[in-house]
């Protein structure tokens, strides 16, 4: 395996990990607001769904910069 595919590999299991902790703090933080269970659940996945788009844009620009 690559150096190239290892860092690719490693930024995502860091980007998903980073966008699972951000839906259950954002799904919390709804419940804690007296939101409703579904409404806590939507939040929740806006933001478990809105992390990767950027972390994947953000490891293409890295991967693209590197030689």
């Amino acid at each position: 395996m690559s150096p190239r595919s290892t860092l690719v590999l490693v930024l995502l299991a860091i980007v998903l990990t980073l966008a699972l902790a951000a839906g259950i703090i954002a799904g919390a933080l709804a419940s804690w607001d007296n939101a409703t269970i579904p409404a806590a659940i939507t939040r929740a996945g806006v933001a478990f769904a809105g992390a990767p788009s950027l972390g994947i844009a953000f490891t293409a620009v890295i991967v693209s910069v590197l030689p």
